[in-house]
């Protein structure tokens, strides 16, 4: 009986993985695929401009800077965003692994669980119950 309620938790639990591995997987590919529509949101909004109560105390020369790096963080973003749609496929890769990785700890789990069982079992087994000596 334990044994079957072992490996009856471990099957739904194996169940509840998959579920959530299918469902991390399909955000992710959406997510990704969708990354390539943002691109022309990204280039749009790079615009850096201080407060006005922050304007007199930072230096014309640093707010220069600051544009010059926030323009060229924007490119690097935009062409991040332009290359997602190219790594779904990898990503269906990836979540096979996790997913495989995750079902054989559970398996081994469920293995550990069915020997632990089998041990427990024998050490309360009384040792004389299965011999019978006669002692005169």
């Amino acid at each position: 009986m334990l044994y079957g309620i072992s490996w009856f938790i471990v099957a739904s639990l194996l169940a509840l993985w998959s579920l959530f591995t299918w469902a991390v997987h399909a955000m992710a590919v959406w997510a990704v695929s969708q990354a390539g529509a943002l691109s022309g949101m990204a280039s749009g909004s790079m615009s850096v401009s201080l407060p006005a109560w922050l304007a007199p105390w930072v230096p014309p020369g640093l707010t220069a800077d600051l544009t010059d790096w926030a323009s060229q963080l924007g490119l690097l973003v935009e062409g991040l965003l332009q290359a997602m749609p190219s790594l779904a496929g990898g990503l269906t890769v990836l979540a096979w692994v996790v997913w495989a990785i995750g079902a054989l700890l559970l398996m081994l789990t469920g293995a550990g669980l069915h020997a632990l069982i089998a041990w427990w079992r024998r050490k309360s087994v009384p040792p004389t119950l299965g011999l019978s000596s006669a002692t005169p």
